[in-house]
């Protein structure tokens, strides 16, 4: 068994050490393994997280092992990954690698990192993003099905805003649709476009959708997790190796391949067939850029028309001024 081997990456020499050791037992991937995948998707994989602060979901021993995630740059961080810091909403930093070449992505492979878990920020400005995350999120009773025919419906909501979106599979069960934004806009204004676009959906398909933070009142129905865009909050990168069995990743798709597409029909190997024949289907996301006003004008009919305020932040989150009580609803009844 070999130490280590050296792969050539972009003009650079990244070390992979024990290249043989297997992260995927049911399918018999090594490490070499992924980091030859991301090697050959590098082009994607930056794209997607180019200059943004960047958190490692880790498994040195594979997916059978413990794993961690690393919000702080390695010690051993090589001089030419650049980092930037970033602020959680404890008021605490990090300083956060920010790739700027595949060299720097493979290099994190080789640290046993199989999910990079990008902000929606570039390191130029980290308290504006530059990308609207809808995360749709099967519920018990729900799948991948259900999470497909939402996102078409989105499709058309974002189309009757004059916005597009980019979707691509989370690797499991659910679906994110990406809208790059001009970095205007804070995390509050960019969250409450989120939750306006959910609520919206909610309208349309009431029996399907659901913007309910607390799980007792979603019942059979799609979240739309607009709680994915606060402040520290990620979602899986494109092209990223997600951490079950099947070695599944999360594929950028086209529209006109979601009907048919299907979470399983991605992972370590099949991807890298898919690159060599398409490339990366979402190379274009990268030349546009859109606003919001059109989006927070909806928010502020559901404020002022529908007396629609905030809804409840993850519970690390400080309290938000006009933010509901943090109470689970069948506590609350308990209480009055």
């Amino acid at each position: 068994m070999k130490d280590a081997v050296e792969l050539d990456v972009g003009g650079r020499t990244v070390r992979v050490s024990h290249p043989e050791k297997v992260y995927f037992p049911e399918r018999g991937f090594t490490k070499l393994d992924v980091a030859e995948y991301y090697r050959t998707v590098g082009d994607g994989v930056l794209r997607a997280l180019r200059d943004r602060p960047t958190t490692l979901e880790r498994y040195p021993d594979g997916v059978t092992g413990e794993s961690f995630f690393q919000k702080r740059a390695p010690k051993n961080l090589p001089d030419w990954i650049p980092t930037a810091r970033i602020s959680f909403p404890s008021g605490r930093h990090a300083d956060e690698i920010c790739p700027t070449e595949v060299a720097a992505v493979v290099w994190a492979a080789n640290l046993g990192c199989l999910t990079f878990h990008p902000w929606p920020v570039r390191r130029q400005t980290p308290d504006h993003p530059d990308e609207l995350r809808i995360d749709l999120d099967p519920q018990p009773g729900t799948d991948f099905a259900d999470a497909r025919r939402v996102a078409e419906e989105l499709h058309t909501l974002l189309g009757e805003l004059g916005l597009r979106g980019w979707p691509k599979t989370s690797g499991g069960r659910g679906l994110h649709v990406l809208v790059p934004l001009e970095p205007r806009w804070p995390f509050v204004d960019v969250r409450r476009a989120a939750i306006a676009l959910g609520r919206e959906l909610e309208r349309r398909a009431p029996d399907r959708v659901t913007t309910a933070w607390w799980k007792e009142e979603r019942g059979p129905r799609i979240f739309v997790d607009y709680n994915q865009t606060a402040r520290d909050r990620t979602v899986a990168s494109a092209y990223s190796v997600r951490p079950n069995p099947r070695a599944q990743v999360s594929a950028p798709l086209r529209w006109e391949e979601l009907p048919d597409a299907r979470p399983e029909d991605f992972d370590l190997a099949t991807m890298r067939d898919r690159w060599a024949a398409d490339g990366d289907v979402h190379a274009d996301l990268a030349q546009h850029t859109y606003r919001l006003e059109a989006v927070l004008e909806l928010a502020d009919r559901d404020a002022r028309g529908r007396g629609l305020g905030d809804l409840p932040y993850p519970p690390d989150h400080p309290k938000m001024a006009g933010e509901p009580l943090r109470v689970q609803p069948s506590r609350a009844k308990k209480r009055e």
